[in-house]
């Protein structure tokens, strides 16, 4: 799969190589990851092998994995090298609202309706992984209610158990795209595998894990030794839950997106730009811009004049056409769309001009935290995402 140990070679190449890199929609894609495992054996040849075969399978979703990614750490995580099977794309955009929601429902980004990171409905851009609304970012589990921002259901409809992170439990994000679970939270990693090797030993067919590590340590290091070692911690993982299952029953890891290396390479959205503008959505790598009443046509111009070099600054007819987020877009989620979306090749990300913060004594003072590593347009980097399979090994 790649080189022995960490690497940049991969990561900080071209990450425009086949740019862009759209979804597979109709194939090998995270969104039909769930219905080829509930639907008959032989339905998805590109399924791995023991997926197809299992007669139990734990799904692991291991965020921020991407698949170039793995390959140039391939050295690091030995136990996922082996596994059968290889690189299938995400959704668009690839971010984590968007695909995990694809992930559980089965379902495209036109079809679930979560676009993005930020999405703008209701009249205000709401922040869909932490459910949160307005200038004072308040909590808007009760104005936008999840279960109607979002209303299929995961699993289609299956009771199927999830083990995740016990404070992910009864969030607005939780509540969109995994209501009606069986939630069985855990709080330290070791606890993955017992649970799930409970479960599986309790009779459920399909046991869905989630797991955050690589894309929490990306965002705030970068690509370098403490991602280096997340890998090799995510290669542990890997091991321990297969040696948890029965050899009948098999682990599906997959991820939602790969990340890019931005660190400061930021361009900041113009005056000219933002006046044309009425809303600004999306994220810093799928940024979705909402045009003044009768000024789309404008606002692509003068976006593509500014921000075409980076990549591609496509208009919403565009979008729909390509099938960026799928052959059928929903009424609801055509409202959410932009006029405009900046979907960059180079590592860049598009950001808002925000008002320095203030300290208690009133003055200014510098961020806490800076994405270094980011996600959300169509590089391969971010696009290929594992879809790797082996039989458990307990004896």
């Amino acid at each position: 799969m790649g080189s022995d140990r960490g690497s940049d070679r991969l990561d900080t190449g071209d990450p425009g190589r086949g740019f862009p890199v759209l979804p597979d929609y109709r194939g090998a894609c995270l969104s039909n990851v769930v219905p080829a495992l509930l639907g008959p054996p032989d339905a998805s040849g590109w399924l791995p092998a023991p997926a197809r075969d299992a007669k139990a399978v734990v799904l692991l979703l291991v965020d921020g994995m991407g698949w170039e990614q793995l390959q140039v750490r391939a050295g690091l995580a030995p136990v996922l090298s082996a596994m059968e099977g290889g690189p299938i794309t995400t959704v668009a955009p690839t971010t984590t609202t968007t695909a995990l929601t694809s992930l559980t429902t089965g379902a495209t980004p036109g079809e679930h309706g979560l676009i993005g990171y930020q999405i703008h409905i209701q009249g205000q851009v709401l922040n869909a992984l932490r459910w949160t609304a307005g200038p004072k970012k308040a909590d808007a589990r009760k104005t936008i209610v999840p279960e109607q921002v979002q209303t299929r259901p995961p699993f289609f409809g299956r009771r199927v158990p999830v083990v995740g992170r016990s404070e992910f439990r009864g969030t607005g994000f939780t509540r969109a795209h995994l209501d009606g679970v069986d939630h069985r939270g855990y709080k330290l990693t070791s606890s993955i595998a017992v649970e799930a090797q409970m479960l599986v030993d309790g009779g459920a067919p399909l046991v869905y894990a989630y797991y955050d590590g690589p894309d929490r340590v990306a965002h705030e290091y970068g690509f370098g030794p403490h991602l280096d070692a997340e890998y090799a911690d995510v290669d542990h993982l890997v091991a321990q839950l297969l040696a948890a299952l029965p050899p009948e029953a098999a682990l599906v890891v997959v991820s939602d997106h790969g990340l890019v290396m931005v660190g400061d390479a930021t361009v900041e959205l113009d005056r000219e730009v933002l006046a044309l503008s009425a809303v600004v959505s999306g994220e810093a790598r799928f940024r979705w811009l909402h045009a003044r009443p009768g000024r789309a046509a404008e606002l692509l111009a003068a976006a593509a004049d500014r921000y075409g070099r980076y990549g591609l600054v496509a208009g919403r007819q565009q979008v729909l056409d390509e099938e960026w987020l799928g052959p059928r877009v929903s009424p609801e989620a055509r409202s959410r769309m932009g006029d405009v979306v900046l979907a960059p090749r180079d590592p860049v990300a598009f950001t808002e001009p925000k008002p320095p913060a203030k300290n208690p004594s009133g003055k200014e003072s510098k961020a806490a935290f800076q994405l270094i590593a980011r996600h959300g347009s169509l590089t391969s980097a971010e696009m290929l995402v594992p879809c790797l399979a082996a039989y458990g090994t307990r004896g």
